[in-house]
């Protein structure tokens, strides 16, 4: 089928359709039928919820937990310890699979809520009759018939229409109301722009029309982007690639490393036959190298991230998201509702040759009229009186001082009005509404007809400024009339110009004094056509209001933060171009640099990939777009290296949402659709929300650092300790066991801790990290340096209690030094955490009492391990000597001599 249908004269398309006005026969009906299919989306065959499961078993880190899960039940039974560590490990496991499982469950929906959006039933000529069929029965050449509240069961070519108006949000993004006509327009007309089609999924909003089906089911515009939306290849995010890369590299060292001791083991003739020994001693080293915590807590801080990110009406739907947020590097944002305020409001006046400009934004009615920048009051300026007050009264939108019911270009005439006191309810009621002559798309103009206190009719126009200008013979100038000259009309159209140039939406308004002219002549349908022709000529100019949808002023600030994080912003957007490049000027987008290139959606598909790719990180607006053109850029933006955040709100960004690194719904105007597809929805639809985001996101990402900073310092001088004594022969300082509470117990409350450090100061003030950086980045040598430390403390520790102090190796002997080292370590983990956040100040400069949630976990912690040995866990003692426990605490509290300004990498966040 061709897709050129709206570039054909009605009568060809019904010709090529071979069909009419009355319709298909049933007979030829149920054979295109079998031809083309039924007409509806079809979806692919879906992963199952078991293999999605089950998938979540594939990940690195949860086959090392499983693992480690069994070795923990291996130690405990043969040391006949409770099994508590194997159920925590256990957990660990299950609520990182549940939480995945979620995650992509959920991810899989946007088709189902797709298929809501299309029409149940539809009305269509069939032999020569008017019927209703089910829509899914529907096939190219059938007649459908469409009144208001329809919805467009498949793509149509329009072959009459009466003031048919249609809402084509969910298709195109842009909420405007689109009228329809039956003319040609040209070939290459974009789909928003092709005004004699309807298409499947949007709505009937007013009139009526009759079409012939173009395209059904997969083939229609909805049905295209029904296919992108199942084809879109979702990618891992950089987290997630990140520990899977960590946990890989880790896997490996701990099973050669492991197996290397347990080899060593074997063949050390003082063990001869000790294989269960030497089993477990392999064990206490695979354990002492795993972390196992750190799935849980990236889990519990992504968790906390999430609820804090709700907080600031951000809404994430997928929890490894919360921190991809804190890489973006390029947001590609809609700009209706989301930079914008997605309300029109009145900017510019023009009348009685003066222009006057109108402050406030939006619906509240506060602002002023300015005349050479000086507040005027128009009720003393009869032509700004009579022009506002005419806008107002010649609209049929409502307004009850907050927001606008109805249509958004009459709602900005209304604040307009209402600004100046004027508000329309009054002015209806001074002077009541007799007769209306209402706007279509073929007229370009509204008109009604109002009756004066003095019993006398007056008529508004408002429409398009040259429509409005024809009708005219005469002009307001000065409170009088006078004789509308060509040279007044050449002004009149420049200034016209100019204010479209400046992206603003232009309307004429004008009146007339009806004399001769009764309200019961209205009434009289003989009449009708007369009347309406003579309310219509000879009018008198007033002047032209020009609006705009204006920027958030939070957008203008938002996008200020983001330059100075080193994120770029994308205005994409259905609208034109001209509006487009102005709004993003007014934002600081576009700041007039050459490389700060426009374009429309015509000239992308007229660019080769190549051209495409050479210029994609320059392009800072992107007007007129189509779906397919949207996930073009953001596949161009990712081969590039960026990590793109995209905003949508219809059902034509589903796809883009999808094959972004982020993909943002609009809580407020999204469809469903939408909403399913993306990763985190805007509950306020603001473009500032999604700054905030991103600042939030990068604050879980640099809290994920410390925790794991913080449990690699913390275990790897266990991995060193065991693997030493045991290549010397000697007696292990630690059990599997207490190496376990080590890692869970010890450490896992102050990492949970660390997850809700607050935010660095300068968060916001460095350029978006590396993705390709991994999780330590810039930490190594100060992670060498604590486990090296805390080895030779620990380790000479334990060594001079058991080894050099007077008396028999007795097994009394080693349970009270493996009690000193394993207290040790405890506390030094629990001083060492203090210095774990911040890369650049130490724990006297970041303070002890800003993170009030990591001073509880370290003296949590700290008591458990002191009521350790009381109960004899782990084959410890008590202490009892004043000595010990000095030089235990003193030895503890050396952790906080490592001082992160000394590892501090200045390079580490200027890699851009």
């Amino acid at each position: 089928m061709t897709d050129s249908w709206h570039s054909k004269p009605a009568k060809i398309v019904l010709d090529d359709l071979q069909t009419d006005s009355l319709g298909l026969t049933e007979e030829e009906a149920r054979n295109r039928l079998e031809e083309h299919g039924p007409n509806q989306l079809k979806q692919r065959k879906r992963v199952s919820p078991l293999t999605i499961f089950f998938d979540q078993f594939k990940d690195i880190f949860v086959i090392m937990l499983l693992v480690a899960t069994l070795i923990a039940f291996f130690a405990a039974y043969v040391e006949n310890e409770p099994q508590t560590d194997t159920l925590t490990i256990a957990a660990i496991v299950v609520l990182n699979s549940v939480v995945g499982f979620v995650q992509e469950y959920r991810s899989e929906r946007a088709m189902e809520a797709m298929m809501k959006l299309t029409a149940p039933k539809a009305q269509l000529m069939r032999n020569g009759k008017a019927v209703v069929v089910d829509a899914k029965d529907i096939v190219p050449g059938d007649i459908v018939l469409l009144e208001s509240g329809d919805r467009v069961p498949a793509d149509s070519r329009l072959i009459e229409v009466v003031d048919l108006r249609t809402d084509e949000a969910v298709l195109t993004g842009e909420s405007t109301q689109v009228g329809k006509r039956t003319s040609v327009v040209d070939e290459n007309t974009p789909t928003a722009d092709r005004k004699n089609m309807i298409f499947m999924g949007t709505f009937v909003t007013y009139g009526r029309g009759k079409a012939v089906v173009t395209s059904t089911g997969m083939d229609t515009e909805f049905g295209k982007i029904a296919e992108m939306v199942q084809t879109v290849e979702t990618e891992q995010t950089p987290l997630k690639l990140k520990l899977e890369k960590f946990a890989k590299k880790l896997a490996v060292i701990i099973v050669v490393i492991c197996a290397i001791i347990f080899i060593l083991e074997l063949v050390d003739p003082a063990r001869s036959g000790q294989i269960i020994e030497s089993f477990l001693t392999a064990i206490a080293l695979a354990v002492s190298a795993v972390p196992e915590g750190l799935p849980a807590v990236v889990t519990i801080s992504l968790a906390l991230g999430t609820r804090e990110l709700a907080k600031r009406s951000a809404i994430i739907r997928k929890l490894a998201s919360a921190e991809t947020l804190g890489a973006t590097t390029v947001i590609c944002s809609d700009k209706t509702g989301t930079l914008t305020k997605g309300e029109m409001t009145v900017r510019e006046i023009f009348t009685n040759d003066k222009r006057y400009d109108v402050t406030g934004v939006g619906y509240e009615a506060k602002g002023q009229i300015l005349l050479n920048k000086k507040p005027i009051n128009a009720k003393e300026d009869t032509n700004l009186n009579l022009l506002l007050g005419g806008g107002s009264v010649c609209a049929n939108a409502s307004y009850d001082g907050a927001k606008i019911l109805g249509d958004t270009t009459e709602g900005a005439l209304i604040v307009a009005a209402a600004k100046t006191g004027m508000t329309k309810d009054k002015l209806e009621s001074k002077y009541p509404r007799v007769h209306e002559i209402p706007f279509t798309s073929e007229r370009k103009r509204m008109t009604t007809v109002h009756k004066m206190s003095e019993g006398t009719l007056l008529s508004f126009m408002k429409g398009a400024p040259e429509i409005i200008l024809d009708r005219c013979t005469s002009i307001f100038k000065d409170g009088e009339l006078r004789k509308l000259t060509k040279s007044e009309k050449t002004k009149l159209l420049k200034v016209n110009e100019r204010m479209a140039n400046d992206a603003l939406r232009v309307l004429g308004i004008a009146s007339k004094d009806l004399e001769n002219v009764e309200i019961d002549d209205f009434r009289e349908l003989s009449k009708a056509e007369e009347i309406n022709k003579k309310v219509e000529t000879e009018m008198a100019f007033i002047g032209l209001i020009g609006m705009i949808d204006p920027p958030r002023e939070e957008a203008v600030e938002a996008n200020n933060l983001c330059k100075q994080a080193g994120i770029k912003t994308v205005m994409i957007t259905g609208d034109h171009k001209l509006t487009a490049v102005s709004v993003a000027k007014e934002i600081g987008i576009v700041e007039g640099n050459p490389d700060n290139l426009a374009l429309t959606g015509s000239e992308l598909t007229d660019m080769s990939d190549e051209d495409f790719d050479r210029i994609v990180e320059t392009v800072k607006v992107y007007a007129r777009v189509a779906p397919e053109h949207k996930l073009r850029i953001v596949k161009a933006l990712k081969k590039k290296g960026e990590i793109v955040a995209m905003t949508g709100d219809g059902v034509n960004d589903a796809p883009a949402l999808k094959q972004a690194d982020i993909g943002v719904a609009m809580g407020i105007t999204g469809t469903d659709v939408t909403k399913e597809a993306a990763d985190m929805v805007l509950a306020d639809d603001n473009f500032a929300t999604i700054v905030s985001a991103v600042e939030g996101g990068r604050t879980i990402y640099d809290n994920i650092r410390k925790f794991s900073f913080f449990l690699m310092r913390s275990n790897f001088d266990e991995l060193a300790l065991i693997g030493t004594f045991a290549l010397l022969g000697l007696e292990l300082p630690l059990t599997a066991g207490m190496i376990l509470w080590l890692n869970l117990v010890t450490d896992g409350g102050p990492a949970i801790a660390l997850t809700m450090d607050p935010p660095e100061k300068d968060v916001m003030e460095r350029p978006p990290r590396n993705p390709k950086e991994g999780v330590l980045h810039g930490r190594i040598a100060s992670i060498i340096a604590t486990f090296t430390f805390q080895f030779m403390l620990t380790g000479g520790l334990f060594y001079w209690q058991y080894y050099l102090l007077p008396g028999p190796l007795t097994a009394m002997k080693l349970a009270q030094a493996r009690t000193m080292a394993f207290t040790r370590a405890t506390l030094q983990e629990l001083f060492v955490v203090w210095n774990c956040r911040s890369e650049k100040h130490n724990a006297f400069k970041v303070g002890f009492l800003t993170n009030k949630f990591l001073l509880i976990a370290v003296i949590g912690s700290a008591v458990l391990t002191v009521i350790v040995p009381f109960f004899g866990l782990f084959g410890t003692v008590v202490m009892d000597d004043p000595v010990e426990w000095a030089l235990v605490v003193v030895a503890a509290m050396s952790g906080l001599l490592i001082l992160p300004e000394v590892f501090y990498n200045r390079k580490v966040w200027k890699w851009r």
